[in-house]
């Protein structure tokens, strides 16, 4: 019975080490015999008071805690980076790998014989799917919640979303200084990620359909008292789940990555999911290939009613249902056979599941858009592929030709974008470059390039913007990210310039820059690198090291080459 689980090597092995790691827990008023033959539960918590989307995991912790006790388990509780999506700069995105290795060494290292993930923003979920992938111990998840809404003047307001449509009219001069302050003290009200689905809600669904999250949890309110008792129902389950042995590598299949990517295109999930997704997928040695993710949106009907896409706050879908409800909604299309968190399949889940209102979760039959919520386009501006969420972006802009306006970095583009004086008109295409994985570095979300001042003042609403950065999912408009290769990594991007014809046609998949292959050549063979000032620290290692956005922006040496690399377990050996 002592060797049942690996926290045994620990506590029961050697006399004189299981003598210095008993004590060890008795130091902290915890008798490890009373749990001997049961699991050692970990709980990786990312609460922090830099991150107000996370702030409720501390509670969360507490339910999860009883949940394992009372299925016979031991908690231990630890903590772990926390990347807040609003405080984290340049961008979170920086440090998601790193939270990903503190995540599977923290697994590695310790006695833990199954793990509950508490993350909620933007990267902190992804990051614990890549380090509890790698690490390959039973693991479930469970995400805090979207914030609950804000009023300002009789209109709901989703954080994110009008934080982007209200700036517009505030730099324009259509809202007043007093109307900003007021707009501020509404749009986030309490605790919990945006209520929107933006990158954070997008995850926290795709959890689900994986399988990795318990049905119905990912959109419940962070304040509502649902969500403690799905803590608790997340701490029994881990523990059930330890003792049967149920890993990552039992749920995470190709065909269950395939789920998430519909769910994805049905809900208008934000396009930082597609990164994040092949890069949990490389953990388990899973290629998923850009033209995959546009096969299944070209055949996944969007009907998820939720902004930036739809008219609905995630309040609404979770009352319509939630992920349950929408993954009912297109089950003829899912794998129904692939094993979840629960022990049962997609499809005994899904059974008896119902929507209770088809107007936020539209009918299959009648969706929103016949296709899913993000097209992949190719070209010799993307060579390796390029993204736009179609689904937030404008039909009379989907297929248009327009002459380049260049801004070389961020910098560039926030000197200039308001200038009375820039050569810009509404048909030309904004065109930012080095902001990528390795330009900043860590691929900011600065995709969503502003409309320029003078246009915005007549009437000019969107225009397409093409970078090689990301956009924040709870952004809108005809914005192409993602560029690959980027421009600091010597992408045709970084060739790009004034006055450039370049041509968008989603219908068709192109992104191409109109100048003679002979003339694009020459441009590339005179280029060279930017400079960086990153000369030491994690960002060097992160410049070093990063892979392209098709890729999954993971660093090289995080991802398995063989059989022998994705199955290797650390001997536990020695003494402190």
């Amino acid at each position: 019975m002592r060797n049942r689980f690996r926290s045994a090597e620990w506590f029961y092995g050697r006399d004189e080490l299981g003598f210095q790691h008993r004590s060890a827990l008795r130091a902290m008023g915890i008798d490890v015999g009373q749990f001997e033959g049961r699991p050692v539960i970990g709980i990786a918590n990312s609460w922090s008071e830099l991150n107000n989307c996370d702030a409720g995991l501390r509670t969360l912790a507490e339910a999860v805690k009883k949940g394992v006790l009372a299925a016979g388990g031991l908690p231990l509780e630890f903590p772990t980076i926390s990347l807040g999506e609003e405080l984290t700069k340049p961008t979170a995105m920086l440090y998601r790998n790193l939270m990903a290795m503190d995540v599977e060494e923290m697994l590695r290292s310790n006695p833990i014989d199954g793990v509950v993930l508490l993350g909620n923003c933007d990267k902190t979920l992804p990051a614990q799917l890549m380090g509890a992938a790698s690490a390959d111990l039973p693991a479930i998840v469970l995400n805090g919640g979207p914030r609950s809404s804000g009023v300002w003047r009789g209109i709901e307001v989703g954080s994110g979303t009008d934080l982007w449509k209200y700036w517009d009219e505030y730099r324009t001069g259509m809202i007043t200084r007093q109307d900003w302050e007021e707009l501020e003290r509404c749009i986030a009200c309490g605790i919990g990620a945006c209520n929107v689905m933006g990158t954070a809600s997008t995850m926290a669904a795709l959890c689900e359909a994986l399988g990795m999250m318990l049905p119905g949890a990912a959109t419940i309110c962070a304040t509502d008292a649902r969500r403690l008792a799905a803590a608790e129902a997340s701490g029994r389950r881990i523990v059930a789940m330890t003792e049967a042995g149920l890993r990552p590598s039992g749920i995470l299949t190709f065909e269950a990555f395939e789920n998430a990517i519909r769910v994805c295109m049905a809900i208008g999930g934000s396009t930082n999911a597609i990164i994040h997704l092949i890069a949990i997928a490389a953990r388990r040695g899973i290629r998923l290939p850009l033209d995959r993710f546009d096969s299944l949106s070209r055949t996944t009907p969007f009907v998820a009613n939720v902004k930036p896409s739809g008219q609905h706050l995630l309040a609404q879908l979770d009352a319509a249902g939630g992920v349950p409800a929408v993954m009912k909604e297109i089950e003829p299309l899912l794998h129904g056979h692939c094993r979840t968190v629960t022990g049962k399949t997609v499809r005994e889940n899904l059974a008896g599941v119902n929507s209770d209102n088809d107007d936020v979760i539209r009918f299959f039959s009648e969706p929103l858009s016949a296709e899913g919520a993000i097209a992949v386009l190719w070209g010799n501006l993307a060579p390796n592929g390029a993204i736009l969420k179609t689904s937030a972006a404008s039909r009379e802009l989907m297929a248009n030709t327009g002459r380049a306006v260049v801004f070389e970095d961020y910098q560039d583009m926030l000197a200039r974008i308001e200038r009375e004086d820039l050569e810009v008109e509404p048909s030309s295409v904004l065109v930012l470059k080095n902001c990528g994985p390795k330009g900043v570095p860590g691929m900011p979300e600065w995709g969503a390039i502003p409309i320029p001042g003078k246009l915005r003042k007549a009437g000019v609403r969107d225009m397409i913007r093409i970078s090689d950065g990301r956009m924040s999912g709870t952004s809108y408009g005809t914005v192409v990210l993602h560029v690959s290769p980027e421009a600091a990594a010597g992408g045709p991007l970084a060739v790009v310039q004034n006055h450039d014809q370049i041509r968008l046609d989603v219908g068709e998949r192109r992104l191409e820059l109109l100048v003679a292959p002979a003339e694009l050549q020459r441009r590339l063979s005179n280029w060279t690198p930017p400079a960086t000032k990153y000369l030491r620290g994690y960002p060097r290692l992160y410049i070093d090291h990063v892979l392209q956005a098709d890729e999954g922006c993971d660093f090289d040496f995080l991802r398995p080459n063989n059989e022998e690399e994705l199955a290797f377990v650390p001997p536990v050996v020695g003494r402190s």
